[in-house]
């Protein structure tokens, strides 16, 4: 017993220290102008106001990137600002502008301004989107000389900068997405098609954030493995349905291992149709994995019972370099038609 319950503590503190963070709020703050500045010429015979204007707020930036961890960077830090601009000075010399801020955020997430209802969507790496803008510089004294009033002692506060609350929202966007019971292969088989390094092991749960792996121009994302239940938020549950939701194809894997292979594919359309009906209706490829740790017959025979569900289905190994032929011909299909 005690062996178990050091088991269950080691996974445990895994889960929290691998688990993905995709669905956060924070606070963002955009810098303030930097105030005008009142200053007179202190040069021997010149007169007249010299203050200049302040420096504009720096901006804040959502910039994307493919590293699907990067919303960790907020877990401790949820309140960010950008720098403010430099207030105004004498003779003439302006504030410097304040640093803009740029976060990088996973392509593929949602940010939800929850200040003003709006929402905007990462979609390339590299691309930028404004989030909030700075505050304009203050005007000194030199820009409020007049023919009747040489001498002005007015200038402007800076504007502040905008102050928004977010939420952001990670929705891979991914061409093909990997379904299946726990330990069904679909981590093996990602990092054999890709270059990916999925996290491999025989016991459940190995795989507690979504993996990425590029097939040329294709992404393949292994999701972590659902269970009965997933979609009421039992497991891993919910927090990685959503991940389904955008892929265009589903490689679902069965393992030749279960005793119930049948069940098992029940099991997961179900819970996908629970969780958005739409799942269903999307092209799916059957695959019975570990097709190597099975006798002939066992095989032969687990096929059959899930061709009455999925005509297509397809025993597949990681060992079997034929097996791994036909998942590629399918995926340059899949590729040809994108």
């Amino acid at each position: 017993m005690a062996i178990r319950v050091a088991i269950f503590g080691f996974f445990s503190v895994s889960y929290i220290c691998l688990m993905l963070i995709d669905d956060i709020k924070i606070k963002i703050s955009a810098g303030d102008g930097g105030k005008g500045a009142v200053a007179f010429n202190k040069n021997l015979m010149s007169l007249g106001p010299t203050g200049a204007t302040g420096g504009n707020g720096g901006s804040v930036y959502a910039e994307g990137t493919s590293d699907i961890n990067a919303l960790r960077q907020f877990r401790f830090k949820k309140e960010l600002a950008a720098e403010d601009g430099e207030d105004g000075k004498s003779q003439f010399r302006d504030g410097q502008t304040g640093k803009d801020l740029f976060l990088k955020i996973p392509t593929g997430t949602v940010i939800y301004n929850l200040t003003t209802g709006t929402d905007v969507e990462v979609i390339k790496i590299g691309e930028r989107i404004l989030l909030a803008q700075g505050g304009h510089g203050g005007k000194g004294n030199f820009h409020f000389r007049s023919p009747k009033n040489t001498s002005p002692r007015r200038f402007q506060l800076g504007l502040p900068g905008e102050t928004f609350e977010l939420r952001l929202e990670i929705k891979l966007i991914a061409d093909v997405g990997f379904v299946g019971l726990p330990n069904a292969g679909k981590s093996s088989m990602l990092n054999e098609l890709t270059n990916a390094k999925s996290k491999v092991a025989n016991y459940p749960f190995t795989t507690l954030e979504p993996n990425l792996g590029a097939y040329y121009e294709l992404i393949l994302a292994d999701i972590p493995g659902l269970i009965e239940g997933s979609s009421t938020g039992k497991g891993l549950g919910i927090k990685f349905l959503k991940h389904i939701e955008r892929t265009k194809t589903l490689f679902h894997f069965i393992s030749a291992e279960s005793d119930e292979p049948a069940k098992d594919y029940k099991t997961i359309r179900k819970e996908l149709g629970e969780y958005n009906k739409t799942l269903l209706g999307k092209q799916e490829y059957l695959f019975l994995s570990k097709s190597d740790t099975v006798s002939a017959e066992v095989l032969s025979h687990k096929l059959s019972i899930l061709k009455k569900l999925n005509p297509a289905v397809m025993a597949v190994s990681i060992h079997d370099m034929d097996s791994i032929k036909r998942v590629e011909k399918i995926l340059n299909s899949i590729k040809s038609e994108k």
